[in-house]
């Protein structure tokens, strides 16, 4: 009998077992997963900078700015800023 993984929330709608949460969180651009638990999956742009999902939500504007002010920790940073700027036109040419 095979045994029943536990299952986390890391976002609005997603769930992941425990260990790859830690591995996830051990990751670039990862340290985060699983913190806002609250926020819609359209709502991050960690899977489009190379991170783990459930990383670098963009869901409020205060966030997106701390995305782009953390987005040199992703694999991908560029990634990160077009996913920002696509959804807050007004942060392009800021910093």
């Amino acid at each position: 009998m095979a045994t029943k993984r536990k299952k986390v929330t890391i976002g609005k709608g997603m769930k992941e077992s425990a260990s790859k949460v830690r591995r996830a969180r051990k990751k670039p651009g990862g340290s985060n997963v699983g913190a806002y638990n609250t926020v819609a999956k359209k709502d991050f742009a960690g899977t489009k900078g190379g991170a783990p999902k459930g990383s670098y939500p963009i869901n409020t504007l205060a966030r997106a700015k701390s995305a782009l002010k953390q987005a040199h920790n992703a694999p991908n940073p560029g990634g990160i800023r077009r996913a920002v700027f696509k959804k807050y036109p007004s942060l392009r040419g800021k910093k």
